[in-house]
């Protein structure tokens, strides 16, 4: 899924089930969730197993990816990524830092968020527009797309940042064709010599799962 929203120059990994649990964790990753409960343990495991498939792909050697500030993953220098996880579903994308500055991936499952959550999520433009794509998309559950493509912003944002984003400080136009533009209500980064006030992604729905990714150029 992840895949086909991405650029050629990307690899990205999936794991449906946590079918990828094969690859043990380093220690100091085991570390770190050695008192979890076993289903965080296997998504923590998993979506590391892909990370580091990904790596291979790029002809970086395997090795720990730990949380950063805020828990951003920290990639091998060279590297920018992304990785999320869903119940039964796990992935990660990596690029060189050469053919992009940022990525933010997001999948959730694909289901009406839970009651009362949109209005802590959504900006009133943005809980209006959700109606006119219900009007051409009754197959898509809006508020879950809008919260999910937040989350890739947000991933996309905090490696050239370093600074948290609200909800409230991105404003989502989805569409129907499966592109969404993020405008930036703070000032956004500085990327290739130049102020960046929007993101734009791709979204796609399917096997009970809906996913949102940007990849943001240099240029």
């Amino acid at each position: 899924m992840i895949e086909e929203l991405l650029p050629d120059a990307v690899v990205t990994v999936e794991a449906y089930g946590h079918e990828d649990t094969d690859t043990p964790l380093y220690p100091e990753e085991a570390a770190l969730v050695a008192r979890a409960v076993a289903k965080r343990r296997r998504e923590f495991a998993t979506v590391r197993s892909c990370a580091r498939r990904a790596m291979e792909k790029l002809g970086v050697p395997p090795q720990p990816i730990l949380p950063g500030e805020r828990g951003a993953p920290r990639w091998p220098a060279g590297l920018v990524g992304s990785m999320t996880h869903c119940d039964g579903y796990c992935a990660a994308a990596l690029v060189r830092a050469g053919d992009l500055a940022s990525l933010g991936i997001d999948a959730e499952i694909h289901g009406p968020l839970p009651e009362g959550v949109l209005p802590s999520v959504a900006l009133p433009a943005e809980a209006d527009r959700l109606r006119g794509l219900a009007a051409e998309r009754p197959d898509i559950h809006g508020d879950r797309l809008l919260f999910s493509a937040k989350e890739s912003v947000y991933k996309a944002w905090f490696p050239l940042t370093g600074k948290w984003l609200d909800f409230m400080e991105a404003d989502i136009e989805l569409t129907a064709d499966g592109t969404f533009r993020a405008a930036l209500l703070v000032p956004g980064p500085w990327v290739g010599g130049r102020r960046i006030g929007h993101f734009d992604g791709r979204w796609t729905a399917g096997r009970g799962l809906i996913a949102t990714a940007i990849a943001l150029p240099h240029g």
